[in-house]
């Protein structure tokens, strides 16, 4: 079955970005290294729909290389990269994808990379297993497991076990310390800053921010939004982190009254209309927003498209809506995850952890294949202890060991 990609002719640009890459993420190439000699993965189908950019790419690579036929899509439109998808392609693995595709077309590919029956799926949002329980359940009998790498993701797999439907083993991998803690965190909170600073080319200090949710994505990204010198205010429906962003010091209230103050509005929840029609009724004049959670509903582009009396393309990746009272709203890459329509995503270094728990938990579920009686499960604490610990001799830094006598303290009734 042949790739589906517009130009293989930037295959070069594409093997430099994931040279760079490679040169910066010492878990994925020690693994790879690993994975080369072991075959893990031999004779086994994975089919991957993730962010298709170079950081993706060496984790396919990595997989590939330990013995996996790898058929490759990407879950954004916006944020798969041409020229990376051709170095994929050059390497001899099978892509469908591009950059700009339509709901038609982002569905055809994901339909091309199940139709091969995968024994594994490693999934960003969970469109892979949810075609597969409605399109290509004649296929499901192939399916080992799967790993899925973001909240969104793991709502929808929840959802699908509670109704009882959900008809393979996946893991949990955004749930695993090393992922929140670090890509959630650090990661979304860098490169959300990074897409929003690179597209519009305005200063942040002064500025009035406004986050919402307070999830680790929500923290990082106030974190650094403080750290770039602006009054944030954060927007909450669970009170617990309500109340933990006001001890952290930021300001909290309902969005719209932060709809009156903000100058930029970044949505990190994973839920539909957080800014909607009663928000825009009172947002300030010249506000920008975008949003950093997975779909792109969290901003109800949808309305502003319906009541705007003007549309313009400000810059590369921001559109302006003219209201019908003289107010300008501007959206940034087009309500999508704005870190990936607008950038780069995450930091090398900080995918690095997350794409090895997700080389990993897939090596995991095949050496368990058929032993797993769990729909849904954690990463093993095994496998996210033994990221930690090769990331810490990456940085140089040791740690202290328990004693037997130590352990045999903790496990008695004395403590």
């Amino acid at each position: 079955m042949a790739s589906e990609i517009r130009d293989i002719n930037l295959a070069e640009s594409g093997e430099r970005k994931i040279e760079w890459v490679k040169r910066n993420c010492d878990l994925l190439r020690t693994l790879k290294e690993e994975f080369e000699q072991t075959k893990p993965f031999a004779g086994k189908k994975i089919a991957l729909s993730v962010h298709l950019e170079a950081k993706t790419a060496f984790l396919c690579l990595t997989l590939a290389a330990g013995g996996a036929e790898m058929y490759v899509t990407g879950s954004n439109p916006l944020s798969t990269q041409d020229d990376v998808a051709a170095a994929l392609v050059k390497a001899g693995l099978e892509v469908h994808a591009w950059y700009g595709a339509t709901e038609e077309e982002y569905n055809h590919h994901i339909e091309e990379v199940l139709k091969i029956g995968p024994n594994v799926i490693i999934d960003d949002g969970g469109d892979l297993v949810h075609m597969m329980h409605t399109k290509y359940r004649d296929l499901i009998p192939n399916v080992i497991g799967g790993c899925e790498e973001t909240t969104t993701g793991i709502l929808r797999l929840e959802a699908m076990a509670r109704d009882g439907v959900l008809e393979f083993p996946m893991v949990k991998v955004n749930n695993a310390d090393c992922k929140h803690f670090f890509d959630n965190r650090y990661g979304t909170g860098q490169s959300v800053w990074d897409g929003i600073n690179r597209t519009t080319n305005l200063i942040v200090a002064g500025k009035i921010v406004v986050v919402a949710g307070y999830g680790w994505c929500g923290k990082g990204t106030a974190m650094r939004a403080k750290g770039l010198g602006a009054r944030v205010v954060v927007t909450e429906v669970d009170p617990v982190k309500a109340i933990e962003a006001v001890m952290d010091g930021f300001d909290v209230m309902p969005m719209k009254e932060a709809a009156k103050i903000g100058d930029i509005f970044v949505t990190v929840t994973g839920c539909n209309k957080v800014v909607d029609a009663e928000d825009f009724a009172v947002i300030k004049d010249g506000a920008i927003l975008c949003n950093a959670g997975h779909f792109d509903c969290e901003v109800d582009v949808a309305y502003l498209k319906s009541v705007a009396t003007e549309t313009a393309e400000m810059r590369k990746n921001i559109m302006g809506y003219h209201l019908p009272d003289g107010r300008w709203v501007y959206i940034l890459g087009e309500g999508r995850l704005v870190n990936l329509a607008c950038g780069d995503g995450h930091p090398a270094e900080i995918m690095d952890m997350s794409f090895a728990i997700q080389a990993l938990s897939a090596k995991y579920l095949v050496e368990n294949e058929g032993k797993i009686t769990e729909r849904l499960l954690d990463v093993p604490k095994e496998v996210d202890q033994d990221v930690a610990r090769r990331k810490l001799a990456f940085l140089g830094k040791e740690i202290d060991v328990l004693t037997e006598e130590q352990i045999k303290y903790l496990g008695s009734a004395e403590v």
